[in-house]
């Protein structure tokens, strides 16, 4: 084999997927057929999840720093100002939800840090190479690479809606493309305006054909978007000319990336096809309300990558029928999501530009899945399948953050009540109420955001999700392969 897992596509998936690879000692190589990164803003909203994804990956920090939070919207009728207002109001970090706001970051800037992280990793991401072509076994995939043929064990398709892999599979894309709604979108500069703030322009007999120019962090650039009319194209000059007939009085410069962009809604058929998986816009694609797709294909990555490694370095290859089971009902659920808030602004729908908890990505779960086990005679509000929250509690070198303790690779049992219980394979975590010489959850944030009442096992996958709830050590499996692989034996 010349590697362990091929990784077609250098996006945000794509690059998540070999950071989760490469941090875990597996053989990665991530080939990309563009010679350059996308240069534009794109994906800019990073959800919440997302953001405690990128903490665990170690690129959060990078991604705070250049970002920014969601900015007041500065909104104008027929060229006079009428008010302010935000997509969603700021809320306030809680101890189960560090991070609860969208963050601002043009895509450009997220891969940028993201391949900085996977290159401090010893991987760097091959660009100009385009695969091809793909031969799928039951021992591994040869691509062509170019004109080069590489054998992989794995390979991953995170080559976008136009996917070459899923082609070469004959994997089905069924969807829709809305050839009646068409988006005008472009990152430019404004001469004169206020960067602190977006701004919208619209008349006031047609609210929805307003042009928006959203401020872009880490420099002066705005996101230009607005319907567009009829034959319109995406150079600088027509971008203009749409604005002008807003009655705005601002002139743009400086043309970096533009597009014009209309509704495509698709699902794959299936997201693995033997050794062979796909992942983001391969797998689906999303309209952009809600800020939907980049985040959903992060968290595709984020559950793919642990359940390779772990088969690669020898647990059972069943592990890997979970990933299509989870991610793509999710997919679908998300797509749903997005299509009813693209529905929103095609109705004229005052609402249409509210977000909510909905798009946030904190509640999606994975209750009743393959890899979820309940064993209480009383479940909480947090059960086997979804999230395992946040809390501050106090360790043996001062107070620490439930999320520290479960960053990495492993397995974690959280063991509320300490009663020294153990699974093979994972970390133990034993938080008590009050002593010493365990995690003491000194104000009860651990046991509310759990929902624990009296003592609880908890078993936190590597990505974050809780696998197993048991009420009782005897109820625990032996080690974490049973939980991932063989949870039919703790019925």
């Amino acid at each position: 084999m010349d590697v362990e897992v091929l990784i077609a596509g250098a996006g945000p998936t794509g690059l998540t997927l070999a950071i989760e690879l490469a941090r875990r000692g597996i053989g990665v190589r991530i080939v990309d057929r563009s010679a350059e990164p996308f240069a534009g803003s794109r994906g800019d909203g990073l959800q919440p999840r997302t953001l405690e994804v990128f903490e665990d990956l170690g690129v959060l920090d990078g991604v705070l720093a250049e970002g920014m939070l969601p900015p007041a919207v500065r909104a104008y009728l027929d060229g006079a100002f009428v008010g302010e207002h935000r997509m969603a109001e700021v809320e306030q970090p809680t101890p189960d939800v560090p991070y609860p706001n969208v963050w601002m970051l043009p895509q450009s800037r997220t891969e940028a840090i993201l391949a900085a992280r996977l290159a401090g990793l010893g991987v760097a991401v091959e660009r100009g190479a385009a695969l091809t072509d793909l031969v799928s076994d039951v021992d591994g995939v040869t691509a062509t690479v170019g004109d080069v043929p590489v054998r992989a064990r794995y390979l991953v398709g995170a080559d976008g809606g136009a996917s070459v892999v899923r082609r070469a599979l004959g994997i089905g894309f069924p969807g829709v493309t809305d050839e009646e709604v068409r988006m005008l979108i472009g990152d430019v500069c404004a001469d004169g305006l206020d960067h602190d703030h977006g701004h919208w322009w619209a008349p006031a007999s047609d609210p929805m054909a307003g042009v928006a120019l959203t401020p872009l962090a880490g420099g002066e650039a705005f996101q230009f978007a607005c319907p567009a009319p009829a034959g319109a194209d995406a150079s600088l000059a027509h971008l203009q000319e749409v604005l002008d007939s807003r009655g705005a009085t601002v002139r743009l410069h400086t043309l970096t990336w533009s597009t014009v962009w209309r509704p495509n809604v698709r699902l794959a058929a299936r997201f693995r096809d033997g050794r062979v998986f796909l992942a983001g816009d391969a797998a689906h694609v999303h309209p952009p309300t809600g800020g939907q797709g980049l985040n959903t294909g992060v968290q595709d990555a984020y559950n793919l990558g642990w359940k390779l490694a772990s088969v690669l370095r020898g647990g059972p290859g069943s592990l890997l029928g979970t990933y299509e089971a989870e991610r793509r009902l999710v997919a679908e659920e998300v797509l749903g999501l997005s299509t009813r808030l693209m529905d929103k602004y095609r109705d004229g729908d005052p609402d249409a530009h509210r977000r909510g908890a909905d798009t946030k990505q904190l509640g999606i779960t994975y209750r009743g899945g393959p890899l979820a086990v309940e064993h209480r005679a009383a479940p909480g509000k947090v059960r086997a399948g979804d999230r395992a929250p946040d809390a501050p509690v106090v360790g043996p070198s001062g107070p620490v953050r439930l999320f520290s303790l479960l960053a990495g690779t492993a397995w974690t049992l959280l063991d509320f009540g300490g009663s020294g219980a153990e699974v093979a394979g994972a970390t133990t975590v034993s938080l008590v109420r009050e002593g010493a010489g365990s995690y003491v959850d000194v104000e009860g944030h651990a046991w509310a955001g759990y929902d624990v009442a009296d003592r609880a096992l908890v078993l936190v996958r590597p990505d974050g999700y809780v696998g197993l709830v048991a009420d009782d050590p005897w109820r625990l499996p032996g080690s974490v392969h049973d939980v991932s692989t063989q949870v039919d034996i703790l019925g």
